[in-house]
């Protein structure tokens, strides 16, 4: 991609949508963080229990697992909204579903209908996450990939401006309103709960009066190809594999074949008696059904943008999923264990709440609009390297922390720099993985796209406490910066390979921008 002028960089966060991203990513962290964190500290002021509590955290799950039904937002206009348009039409539904969630979460006593509140804020969470899909899609489609950065840092700023809003601020209201630990009030989460339903609005009105993405109708018909009933047998299948396939490996684990092998229990008595050999061969029928020609029937609506990719890219999809599922490794592995760290050290959480609250926000912010402002002007692979080089290497710095105690100094400068490298390879991140997506399957394959960046990073993360057991900090943190090579290297490779296609003949991809 030719670069651009610093004019031509700083022009890209002049445009109408930059606003438009703006407030869509406040209207996405206000329900995430009220149906996740700070749900969590109500229902404990009402006298919940932890473990209920623990379940009820679950619900963030369907953020997890939005890519099983994103192929209805590509391939299914909505009746009557249908008339706004492809995204409009999701985002509409989705957002009116948040607000009166949101109000009807409120309304809701955890110490009387606590079932009620869980069931409503079920419902929030998954229009929460298609209200995601359908951002995500509108931003695809709405402009260039150079673009795509500045976009992302809009949206970015306006998502944390709103979690900080939701957590740290929803706590306040429901204190002034006369709710606190000693002296638990439903009237002030009743009234706090209403007020954020209705910080929703502008977002809502903002869709309403926002353009349709100028996506041809000939490529619009290419992507709805499948019934409406497909579609949903397609949900289904999908469901299933996600439940039998892990069912099925568990309950061959718990099954006794070690008496078959060596105590002499028949095989007989294992299928007629062992349980859990009876359910593994039920998992194992229905894993079987969902693999085979009905079950890859029900699953095309899915597998048609997955196939896409691959043949867009053929054998070099291996190097650009590897590329998509160790980028954020790094900071992710750390960051699970940042403020344990931080604690172990002897900060208090005041200390803590205050650097990471000032300092980790706008150091954020400022690293995803730089982001944005260097991806316009140098290109994206740049950028994406020097990001992921700065978030691994920022790793370092918390070793150095970690040998200096509570050094209150130390801590501003680690935070900083730690976020406004997060907030630099975030927006990089953003807008390769925008260059990716087919504009036929936007919803689809980012959703499938940005799940596959967190899927390894997450399962790395659950044994990073593991780690900090047994290595100590110091070499925790080494190990965690030294994650980050193998992603280095990744880039590298597909820079050189872009650089040499781009010398020997340019080619426009028509399947991104028909």
């Amino acid at each position: 991609m030719p670069r651009k002028t610093w004019r031509e960089a700083l022009a890209a966060y002049s445009s109408p949508s930059t606003l438009v991203l703006l407030l869509l990513g406040f209207a996405a962290g206000l329900p995430y963080m009220l149906v996740f964190s700070t749900l969590s500290v109500w229902l404990r002021e009402a006298g919940v229990a932890r473990e209920t509590i623990g379940y009820a955290s679950l619900i963030g799950l369907a953020y997890a697992f939005k890519w099983v039904w994103s192929p209805l937002l590509d391939q299914w206009r909505l009746p009557l909204l249908g008339k706004l348009g492809r995204r409009r039409s999701w985002l509409v539904l989705s957002q009116v579903l948040v607000i009166l969630g949101l109000i009807g979460m409120g309304f809701c006593d955890p110490q009387k209908h606590l079932s009620w509140l869980i069931a409503i804020a079920v419902v929030v969470s998954f229009a929460s996450a298609t209200q995601d899909i359908a951002v995500d899609a509108y931003r695809l489609e709405i402009a260039e990939d150079n673009r795509q950065a500045a976009l992302a840092a809009s949206y970015m700023s306006g998502y944390r401006v709103a979690a900080l809003l939701a957590t740290a601020g929803a706590l306040f209201f429901a204190e002034g309103f006369g709710s606190t630990g000693f002296n638990y009030k439903h009237s002030a989460w009743t009234g706090t709960y209403v007020l954020f339903g209705l910080l929703m609005v502008p977002a809502l009105l903002t869709t309403l009066f926002m353009r349709e993405p100028p996506v041809p109708l000939r490529t619009q018909l290419s992507a709805g190809r499948y019934s409406f009933g497909h579609q949903l047998a397609s949900v289904f299948v999908l469901i299933v594999l996600l439940v039998s396939v892990p069912a099925m490996f568990t309950q061959l684990y718990n099954t006794d074949f070690a008496g078959v092998l060596f105590e002499g229990i028949s095989p007989m008595n294992l299928v007629m008696e062992d349980r859990a050999f009876l359910r593994a061969i039920l998992y194992t029928l229905l894993t079987v059904f969902c693999l085979s020609s009905i079950g890859r029937r029900g699953l095309a609506p899915v597998l048609t943008p997955v196939n896409d990719f691959i043949v867009r890219y053929r054998w070099q999809a291996l190097l650009l999923l590897g590329l998509i599922a160790t980028y954020r490794m790094s900071d992710t592995v750390m960051g699970v264990m940042a403020n344990v760290f931080y604690i172990d050290q002897g900060f208090t959480k005041d200390q803590i709440a205050g650097v990471s609250k000032i300092f980790g926000l706008i150091m954020t912010l400022v690293g995803a609009g730089m982001g944005g402002l260097l991806i316009v002007r140098f290109g994206i692979l740049p950028i994406l390297l020097i990001g992921g080089a700065a978030s691994a290497g920022t790793n370092l710095l918390f070793m150095l922390l970690a040998d200096m105690g509570p050094n209150m100094e130390m801590l501003v400068v680690t935070i900083s720099l730690d976020n406004f490298s997060s907030g630099l390879a975030t927006s990089a991140f953003v807008a390769y993985l925008s260059s990716l997506t087919n504009l036929k399957f936007s919803a689809t394959q980012y959703a499938l796209l940005s799940s596959i960046m967190l899927l390894l990073p997450r399962l790395m993360g659950g044994y990073s406490g593991v780690m900090v057991e047994k290595y100590g900090y110091h070499q925790f943190f080494i190990i965690t910066a030294l994650m980050g090579i193998p992603t280095l290297l990744l880039i590298s490779l597909h820079w050189f390979q872009e650089t040499r296609r781009a010398r020997q003949k340019p080619v426009v991809d028509l399947e991104k921008h028909p």
